[in-house]
């Protein structure tokens, strides 16, 4: 759906939440750990992910000579601090539940902190440059998450299959306010470096990497799920059955969504819809609960 016109006067704010992960069941898709795991993935890879966008942007901040895009990068940056708390809640609860999440989470720090992170000692004109490559990765990536926001909003097979109400809740906040600030990496990729090239360099290094650690994640957190049985791993059958019903996005559309990211024509704000996401976070329980 093209929302190009619902952006105009759009102003980023991060909201605060507040969600009980007490009576969190460890499969919250009833009777689905497959397809509760390969969603799991999102809190295995965002906490220390958006941390990293966060120091990312701020060190870009500089370099911003727009007055209205430096405003959205600043509300981008307290959206995703928000978010990387938010997320690591649940991490917190698997632990305490018997998964213990912190073999992976250490290798996607590593990852991030070490070779994504910042480089000490740089010229001025390689850590600007540094910058931009960062902030050109972020944009391939937000691209999946605006993607991953508008599914899990349009998302009614989860509904139907009855999920947890404070997970859906949570991923459903946190999809709307991607969708929200979806168009923020991309219009500061296009501010520092307006080239084609880059763009595309990053998505086909980051959209591997990205689809792998994913993998790796849904992998890990079968293995180490106690209530399953030795050996217990994902396939790619029981994913596609879980796409044809609704919990899982379906592979077709990711990959045309991909291929979109590739026209020289593209803008973010041809995908989603702003409406759609900020009535969601309108009435979003644990923004409502945070409120009181």
């Amino acid at each position: 759906m093209s929302t190009t016109d619902e952006h105009d006067n759009l102003v980023l704010q991060p909201r605060d939440v507040q969600f009980d992960w007490s009576r969190l069941p460890m499969h919250w898709i009833p009777g689905e750990p497959m397809a509760t795991h390969v969603i799991n993935v999102l809190h295995l890879l965002l906490p220390e992910g958006e941390r990293w966008f966060v120091r990312t942007f701020q060190e870009a901040v500089p370099l911003i000579t727009d007055d209205e895009l430096r405003d959205d990068v600043l509300g981008f940056i307290g959206q995703e601090a928000i978010h990387a708390e938010a997320h690591q809640g649940v991490l917190d609860h698997l632990l305490a539940n018997g998964l213990d999440p912190r073999p992976y989470v250490e290798q996607v720090e590593f990852f991030f902190g070490r070779v994504l992170g910042e480089r000490p000692g740089m010229s001025a004109g390689r850590m600007r440059e540094r910058v931009i490559e960062r902030v050109a990765i972020i944009a391939a990536v937000e691209h999946f998450t605006a993607f991953l926001g508008d599914w899990v909003l349009n998302a009614d097979g989860l509904d139907r299959a009855g999920v947890d109400p404070t997970m859906l809740d949570l991923l459903r906040w946190h999809g709307a306010e991607e969708v929200e600030h979806r168009s923020v990496a991309f219009d500061l990729l296009r501010h520092l470096d307006p080239g084609y090239l880059r763009r595309i360099r990053t998505l086909a290094i980051g959209g591997p990497v990205l689809f792998h650690l994913w993998i790796r994640g849904a992998r890990f957190l079968m293995a180490a799920d106690p209530g399953l049985a030795a050996g217990a791993k994902p396939t790619w059958r029981a994913y596609v059955d879980g796409a044809r019903r609704g919990l899982l996005p379906r592979l077709g559309r990711l990959t045309r969504s991909a291929s979109r990211y590739l026209s020289p024509r593209y803008h973010p704000s041809q995908e989603g819809s702003t409406r759609q996401a900020v009535a969601y976070l309108g009435s979003s329980p644990a923004a409502r609960a945070a409120a009181h």
